[in-house]
């Protein structure tokens, strides 16, 4: 059904990430366009041109929409190159952003990805190839090509959200190269997992299929995961027409495992690998079905029509019994508590982008005119959890964390059953303008109508507000050179009352402004050799219109609140010699309550910012058939939550690897991640969710690639 929905409204959108039709390059003057054989050729000869380049990606579509080399896009970008995710054995968005600086990963109630982004944390600021992927699970990289992860406000391409930045996805899809790829994996903790990539092209058409099945336990007690993805994707030329398709469904089941409660401002004494609460009744399933249909043509003269229409449909439930408290003060005992949600969404996206590319003299214009049009329906209902049908917290002594204990799940006054509409409709505008060999100004704006409906079941009433987002962008990118660039910008996103799930409104929230974020950012980006970039940022970003207490009538709320961000970032990726790769970063931040907000005083720090985080990954062939990888993750003390009760410490984990090139296309692959078999805190969500980092952790991999 969603299939025969996406293939019924194409032709109004714009692929994020599609690689320009090679029957539409445009033809040197009084050359013939290429026929057919010759198209295919190019694009054959461009993806093996591909697969030799290592950690680096010269360049990106994520933050401007067209193929923009990242030396002139003014915003720090990191990109994830497909030989860097599997050389790290990277099969989450946790630890992918490890190597990527200033963003980390919140625990995320055991459930879902929850990444905070220059000190905003957000469940919703994903993407696949540019389209929106909002819901909350955990994301697979099994079908992915390398990740985009864009830092500063960016609502001109994204739209609304992405006060700190976005991370986007851009998945593998049938090209006229020929793949063949299996990987077996096993591990400590009873790690098992299988993938397959296979793809090949007859003439004018090229198929691809990803898969991906996983059975595996975790370090910590009574924890369990099964989870399978397939993806079959097509790719057709039709005259100047590139047509790509492709469907998806991937099962996530697992157990819900919201770690260790605190003690005395920090995570607790408990041994790591003790489950806290109700293993048997704490559980989370995610569904995920898509379907994609892109389109793009180019006359060769200059102009391109991009089209994408993307569907999703997720059905996600989960269960918890957890921690709702610190131990006491006597450190004998602490509390309980249990609730279940279910949602249901299902998202369907249309984007359409026009490119003029224009050149006069020393002028080289790209102009974008692109709109946007979605609909995300989506229900939701939360219940509280009783112990034994009568209470909604329990206490438990520390020397017995792990119950098996009755709970039923029933609505409380408060809980959520809601249906939410949101339609949004946008028009956005971007220049790109080339003034010389030196000089590039880029600016874009962009207009969302935000209209959401939410239909209350419990009280029977709905409630509705539309909001008019107006979101500017301006750069300037000089270029003294051909590997060096120096930049600036200004950019703005807006974040609805609703919030980033959108999945309630109340009479207050009704009346609330949106949330404004505004980003200012200078940097430097420099080839230090073909195929070594390296990167610095400077960056401040103020958060507005939060809410804070009315200081006359506290049972009202005015919108003065304002948390600020300021810092430096770092990146070096590539390869300064011929047997020597390496991908690292540091960020040094702040991000500060300035004007007291509903749910922190001023000068109260943002969770899970570390005032210095740092890592820097190594492979080194040592031998043609071997190479050997060293690591280091460095994350400084954090607060756990908004009110800085509680410190989460500092730590520093130190990974390994090996690397074998076996006889008929084998190879075999060793990752040792904890290596000094550091004891570890690695997030949180909240005060009394912190979640241990797993101990000294082995994780070997066959592949094969004939």
């Amino acid at each position: 059904m969603v299939s025969s929905l996406i293939f019924s409204v194409l032709l109004a959108g714009a692929p994020q990430d599609t690689v320009r039709s090679p029957a539409a390059q445009p033809a040197s003057a009084g050359r013939p366009r290429p026929d057919s054989a010759q198209a295919v050729e190019v694009v054959r000869v461009r993806a093996n041109a591909q697969r030799a380049v290592r950690y680096t990606a010269p360049a990106s579509r994520s933050a401007t929409r067209t193929l923009t080399p990242l030396r002139d896009v003014p915003q720090s970008v990191s990109v994830l190159a497909a030989p860097l995710l599997l050389d790290l054995n990277i099969q989450s968005m946790a630890k992918a952003v490890e190597y990527v600086p200033g963003i980390s990963m919140g625990q995320g109630e055991g459930h879902r990805d929850a990444p905070t982004i220059r000190g905003q944390s957000s469940t919703a600021d994903f993407f696949v190839d540019g389209v929106r992927d909002d819901a909350q699970y955990y994301r697979d990289t099994y079908n992915v090509q390398q990740i985009d992860a864009v830092k500063g406000a960016n609502a001109t391409v994204f739209g609304r959200g992405g006060g700190g930045g976005v991370i986007n996805r851009v998945m593998k899809r049938a090209e006229w190269t020929p793949v063949r790829m299996a990987r077996v994996e096993t591990g400590s903790w009873d790690q098992r997992r299988v993938s397959l990539d296979m793809g090949d092209a007859v003439g004018k058409v090229a198929g691809r299929v990803n898969l991906m099945y996983e059975a595996s336990d975790s370090f910590r007690r009574n924890m369990g995961l099964e989870k399978w993805g397939v993806n079959p994707t097509a790719s057709a030329m039709l005259g100047r027409t590139m047509v790509r398709a492709g469907v998806e469904r991937y099962v996530d089941r697992r157990t819900v495992d919201r770690g260790l409660p605190s003690a005395n401002g920090r995570p607790s004494a408990l041994d790591t690998r003790t489950f806290v609460g109700d293993p048997s009744l704490s559980r989370a399933s995610m569904t995920v079905d898509g379907a994609h249909l892109q389109a793009e043509f180019d006359n060769g003269h200059g102009f391109t029509l991009r089209s994408h229409a993307r569907a999703f449909a997720y059905d996600k439930f989960y269960q918890n019994v957890f921690a709702s408290s610190a131990i006491n003060s006597a450190g004998t005992q602490f509390s309980l508590g249990a609730y279940s949600d279910a949602v249901d969404r299902r998202s369907l996206f249309n984007q359409t982008d026009a490119v003029w590319r224009a050149a006069r003299g020393s002028l080289r214009s790209t102009l974008l005119v692109g709109t946007e049009v979605s609909q995300q329906r989506s229900d939701n209902q939360r219940l509280t959890g009783y112990f034994d049908n009568t209470a909604t917290a329990r206490a438990v002594p520390v020397g017995a964390p792990t119950v098996t204990t009755p709970v039923t799940f029933r609505a409380s006054a408060s809980d959520a059953d809601n249906r939410a509409v949101a339609n949004v409709a946008a028009l956005f505008l971007q220049e790109q303008l080339h003034l010389g060999d030196h000089v590039q100004l880029v600016g874009g704006i962009r207009h969302d109508r935000f209209d959401l409906r939410v239909r209350n079941r419990r009280t029977n009433s709905t409630l509705s507000r539309i909001d008019n987002l107006v979101s500017p962008r301006g750069g300037v990118v000089i270029t003294p050179s051909r590997t060096l660039s120096v930049y600036g910008s200004y950019s703005v996103s807006h974040l609805p009352s609703s919030g980033d799930q959108f999945l309630s409104l109340t009479p207050t929230t009704q009346t609330l402004q949106p949330e404004r974020f505004r980003n200012r950012e200078v940097g430097v980006k420099w080839e230090a050799r073909p195929g070594l970039d390296v990167t610095a940022a400077w960056f401040t970003l103020d958060r507005s219109n939060t809410t804070a207490p009315d200081p006359v009538d506290p049972t009202l709320l005015l919108q003065t609140g304002r948390q600020r961000t300021t810092g430096a970032e770092f990146g070096v990726q590539g390869t300064p010699h011929a047997r020597w790769d390496v991908m690292g970063g540091l960020a040094v931040q702040q991000a500060r309550i300035v004007s007291r907000t509903s749910a922190a005083r001023v000068g109260a720090t943002a969770p899970l910012v570390p005032n210095t985080s740092a890592s820097l990954w190594n492979k080194v062939r040592v031998l043609p058939q071997t190479a050997l990888g060293f690591g280091v993750v460095h994350q400084g003390q954090r607060y756990a939550a908004i009110d800085n009760s509680v410190v989460l410490p500092a730590f520093t984990r130190l990974d390994a690897a090996m690397f074998l090139s076996l006889p008929r296309g084998l190879t075999a692959q060793l990752n040792v991640e904890n290596l000094a078999d550091s004891r570890i805190y690695a997030t949180s969500h909240g005060n009394n969710n912190i979640m241990p980092g797993a101990p000294r952790t082995f994780r070997v991999t066959l592949g094969v690639t004939p």
